[in-house]
Order: structure tokens, then C-alpha cells, then sequence
């Protein structure tokens, strides 16, 4: 059988009125009005049968029944606060940040997350974006995905999986005249970006300076919605630009590629390496590169 108990709205006026022995500062502490504060404990005494202050004008004094019956309710409302911040504590155990660079999250990270949601649906997943490295563990950051030489002091480290480099460009740039050797490439526009074109140039063996002027582009995802605009031939990482060459936006130049000198890697706070979130994910990102591997080898 259901028990009945009093009005929540006024058990809390009550109680604020109690503690503070005065219906003003009980009103402003709830933001409501004297009148309401008086009215929701009148109603309350009628309820109980009993007086629980005595009135003096707008002064009240707390009986002695009302002062035990405050002191039940004080005590049920720290329980009812406590079990409320164990729980919003649960659920923020279970929240995961992730940082990363921008063209892997985007490009990579992003369009495979919902098959980790799937099979966590009890991890919520921050994913932020940013070429700037972090402070991990300050910035309260449980992984980074970064792209680099593995030196990141203080932080526990995890290669993921390297990268290589080729030219790409888009089937309509210049009507479909498209460069058919390297050797061509000295009479096309060269994209330029931060990463530099002379490594692939040696590896193609062709004699061409590194290009200059012009757009740099800082940002790897910019630079291949660039080239599949049709403005001319970029260098790309195979991770970055594979949506538009598996789609038909890019195509492969020439079977020539030079390996990065950086890889991606997992990298994490100490503090964060037992949490079961960043393990789960860990797991699950390993998988994913494995098949992406397998399907791209």
C-alpha cells in the first residue's frame, strides 16, 4: 500500500522556515514569497494536525514538535541530496573526452564513433577537435589522438598506426587533363600545405623545387575539399583523404607513396588509464584500425 505522504513543496518550505526561523529568508532561499512560504506550512500543520511555529505578527518561533519533525526532514533531505550526487557522479564516471586532430576526428574518428555508442550506450563521448597539444590530464581530458614522433612525457603512450603520402586530384580538374607521369606535375598547380612535397618528389625521382607562394593550408581536411574542388593537385595523408577517393571526388595519382615520418598514437594520463571507459574505447579503436588495415592493405 502506497503511503501518503505530505506535499514536497511543502516539506521544503517547512524545512527552509525551520532552519532559518524566519519565513523571509525561507522565501528568499526558495524564491518565493512570505505569503507563499506562510501558506505552503499552514497548509502542512493542518495536514500533521499540529502547530509547528508560533506566530507573533510576521515572527515565528518553532515549536518543539516542529523542531523534531525538521530535524527528520533535514536529515531525509541530505540522504535525498547525497543519493542526487552519487548519481550525477555515476554519470560523469562515465563520460568520455576525447581530443584529437582536427582531420582524424573529422575525417576518420568521427564517422566511426557511432559504432562505439552502439555498443556502449552508458558512455557519453566528448570529442573535441584541436591541432594545439594539450594538457591532458589539467584539462581533464581522459585520450588524445595525436599524430607525431610517440615523445609525449608523463603521459602513457599507444601507436595506433602510421600514414603515407600521395598526390591526389580531382577527376574534373582542367576538363579531365590530368597529369600522367610525375614527371608531368611541373606543368600543374601544386596544393601546398604543411606538409612539405619534397620527400615524394625524391621518391618519384623528379626534379622539381619544393612549390612556394600562393595558399598554404594549415588544416589537411581544407586542402582536400580543396582539391576536390577541381584547384589542383594536393599531397594527402591516405587516412585523410580516402572518404573522397573511395566516393570518386579524388583519384590516385601514380602508385607512388612515401611513409609519414609521424603516426598516430593513443596517448593518456595516468590517472585515466584504468578508468573502464578509456579501456572500452581503447579496445574498440584497435579493432577498427585493424579492419581499416586489412581493408586498405
Amino acid at each position: 500500500m502506497a503511503r501518503r505522504l505530505p506535499n514536497f513543496s511543502a516539506l521544503r518550505a517547512f524545512e527552509a522556515a525551520a532552519r532559518h526561523e524566519n519565513f523571509s529568508r525561507a522565501a528568499e532561499e526558495l524564491h518565493l514569497t512570505h505569503g507563499a512560504i506562510s501558506h505552503q506550512v499552514r497548509g502542512l500543520e493542518e495536514e500533521l494536525g499540529r502547530p509547528l511555529f508560533v506566530r507573533h505578527g510576521r515572527q515565528v518561533k518553532i515549536t518543539s514538535d516542529g523542531l523534531k519533525f525538521a530535524q527528520f526532514l533535514g536529515k531525509a533531505f541530505a540522504d535525498i541530496a547525497a543519493a542526487t550526487d552519487a548519481m550525477r557522479a555515476a554519470s560523469i564516471s562515465q563520460r568520455l573526452t576525447i581530443t584529437s586532430i582536427p582531420s582524424f576526428a573529422a575525417r576518420w574518428l568521427a564517422p566511426r564513433l557511432g559504432k562505439f555508442i552502439e555498443l556502449h550506450p552508458d558512455i557519453e563521448v566528448v570529442l573535441q577537435s584541436s591541432g594545439v597539444l594539450q594538457d591532458l590530464a589539467r584539462e581533464g581530458i581522459d585520450v588524445g589522438i595525436r599524430f607525431g614522433r610517440g615523445n609525449y612525457p608523463g603521459m602513457v603512450v599507444l601507436r595506433l598506426m602510421g600514414d603515407v603520402y600521395y598526390p591526389v586530384v580531382s577527376p574534373h580538374y582542367r576538363g579531365g587533363q590530368l597529369p600522367a607521369t610525375p614527371e608531368d606535375l611541373a606543368k600543374h598547380t601544386l596544393l601546398r600545405s604543411v606538409e612539405l612535397w619534397t620527400p615524394w618528389l625524391r621518391a618519384a625521382a623528379v626534379d622539381l623545387p619544393e612549390p612556394s607562394g600562393g595558399l598554404l593550408f594549415e588544416d589537411l581536411s581544407m586542402l582536400v575539399r580543396s582539391a576536390a574542388d577541381g584547384n589542383g593537385v594536393a599531397l594527402v595523408r591516405h587516412v585523410v583523404a580516402m572518404q573522397e577517393i573511395n566516393s570518386g571526388q579524388l583519384l590516385r595519382l601514380f602508385d607512388i607513396a612515401t611513409p609519414s615520418p609521424d603516426e598516430y598514437y593513443f596517448v593518456t594520463p595516468p590517472g585515466a588509464v584504468s578508468k573502464p571507459q578509456v579501456q572500452a574505447f581503447r579496445d574498440w579503436l584497435l579493432e577498427e584500425i585493424a579492419a581499416f588495415q586489412r581493408q586498405h592493405a
